[in-house]
């Protein structure tokens, strides 16, 4: 796990920067509706998933299993994130777009044992999700050229 983790130091620092820049956007006001898709954590994860699957294989020499583990890893990281961010807001009673009822899946406003009942189930299913999506990066990552070797 200690490696996964070392591997993606550079995805964790977007995920901040993505996460801060999520909550910026709902502290100044801009609409759910026009904002959620600028800082979409879910998509930033999935898009890392496949190539730290691609690459890792190519340049790491990393096998199938272990870039489910680094597509596991980059999607419980995120999870957790959106997962303690969701759990804050309700605590806080901040209004953020981790509580917005579109992200949550719902028509209108939802409990605080709802909300996390559905991260909870994000949680899970997106760690699969970006296991896959890992391991669909790894398949592609065979097209990427070999590293360059040490000058």
């Amino acid at each position: 796990m200690h490696e996964y983790l070392r591997v993606t130091r550079s995805y964790m620092v977007l995920l901040a920067v993505f996460t801060v820049g999520r909550l910026v956007l709902g502290f100044t006001g801009v609409p759910y509706e026009r904002g959620h898709h600028v800082f979409s954590i879910v998509i930033l994860s999935l898009l890392s998933s496949i190539f730290y699957g691609g690459f890792c294989r190519k340049w790491r020499g990393y096998t199938v299993a272990q870039a489910l583990a680094v597509g596991a890893t980059i999607g419980v990281m995120s999870q957790l994130v959106i997962f303690l961010l969701t759990f804050l807001s309700y605590a806080l009673h901040v209004d953020t777009y981790f509580v917005n009822p579109r992200a949550l899946n719902a028509p209108g406003p939802i409990s605080f044992a709802a909300a996390m009942a559905g991260r909870l189930g994000g949680l899970v299913i997106n760690t699969a999700t970006h296991s896959v999506a890992a391991a669909l990066g790894w398949v592609v990552g065979a097209t990427l050229p070999d590293a360059r070797p040490a000058a």
